[in-house]
């Protein structure tokens, strides 16, 4: 490991408006630590710490397990938990992400439109980590 180039972070939005979603991937050894932020407030709010398993039902495909510390009074946890373990089982890498995500007075709407954006954003951030060697 030592002398190991560190290669720039794969970033990624999805989104527009106060519903853009961001995210930056970092390759650390054989992990990744992912940042996914947004919104009017971007912040810390949750932390999902993950590690890719044989899938339950289907022991050949991967899945993941997370553990989640979420700031007081912070709702993050579906972020980057889906995020963390999406990225975890896709890669079959330990993935720790860190999500931070504030509209005011966010309605169910804004929440799903969100979450959406999210899920694209995931998407996006997997197909350019495959990409790299």
């Amino acid at each position: 490991m030592a002398g190991q180039k560190i290669k720039p972070p794969i970033t990624a939005r999805a989104g527009k408006g106060r519903h853009r979603v961001h995210a930056a991937a970092q390759c650390i050894g054989s992990d990744i630590l992912l940042s996914i932020w947004g919104g009017t407030m971007p912040h810390i709010g949750s932390v999902s710490i993950t590690q890719p398993r044989p899938g339950s039902m289907h022991p050949k495909q991967l899945s993941a397990t997370s553990s989640v510390y979420n700031f007081t009074g912070h709702k993050d946890e579906a972020v980057a938990r889906l995020c963390a373990e999406q990225v975890a089982a896709a890669c079959d890498k330990k993935t720790v992400a860190v999500a931070g995500f504030h509209i005011d007075n966010a309605s169910s709407s804004d929440i799903e439109t969100i979450m959406k954006n999210v899920g694209t954003l995931c998407a996006h951030v997997i197909k350019k980590l495959r990409k790299r060697p």
